[in-house]
């Protein structure tokens, strides 16, 4: 890759973000997931969060934001990502299915009012969207963070970030700066800094 690629992709990035910027709908849907939250966890609920590959990452990165402190320090909010616990995720993917590895986390740990957010950069993930089904039969609340079309989350999440993108890692990105922001909101508006 010569300067001028790495330069493309810098700019591709800022791109993305300079559209979900531009894009008020995707901002009133960050506000909103952002206030279901605080409420969730005034409530004392939980979040979960989940995806594969990178997108779990993602997903273990912005529980650990919550759980553990992201600007200040703080007393910890209860949020976990659903793939950690690489017993059960590999028990359930060889007995059952992999499709059903996230259904089954939710089953056992998730309440009424929990959050899950699912996140997929092309919103098809059969284990994502299995557990956002069961998740809402549930009366929990779920987020989707996707890409563009938005895939089957599109019509299974109550709030749906659709990244305005089709570039996998234009969309992580966009995923990780979104996330960051719900942190901010949440740290800020129950913890008064």
């Amino acid at each position: 890759m010569d300067h001028q690629e790495i330069r493309q992709a810098i700019e591709k990035s800022i791109e993305t973000k300079q559209t979900l910027l531009a894009t008020p709908e995707i901002i009133s849907v960050i506000n909103r997931v952002s206030a279901e939250m605080v409420n969730a966890f005034k409530n004392g609920k939980k979040a979960f969060f989940c995806g594969n590959g990178g997108s779990a990452a993602d997903a273990q990165h912005l529980a650990a934001e919550l759980s553990g402190r992201f600007y200040f320090d703080r007393d910890p909010l209860p949020a976990e990502a659903l793939h950690v616990n690489t017993s059960f995720l590999t028990a359930v993917a060889n007995d059952y299915s992999f499709a059903e590895v996230y259904k089954r986390a939710i089953k056992a740990a998730g309440r009424e009012g929990d959050v899950l957010v699912g996140l997929s950069t092309s919103g098809n993930s059969a284990n994502v969207v299995e557990a956002i089904k069961l998740a809402n039969s549930l009366k929990m609340i779920t987020v989707g963070f996707t890409g563009q079309s938005g895939g089957q989350m599109k019509d299974s999440c109550q709030y749906l970030i659709a990244v305005p993108s089709s570039d996998t890692p234009r969309i992580q990105e966009a995923h990780i700066l979104v996330g960051h922001i719900i942190c901010e909101i949440i740290e800020k508006e129950l913890f008064g800094k």
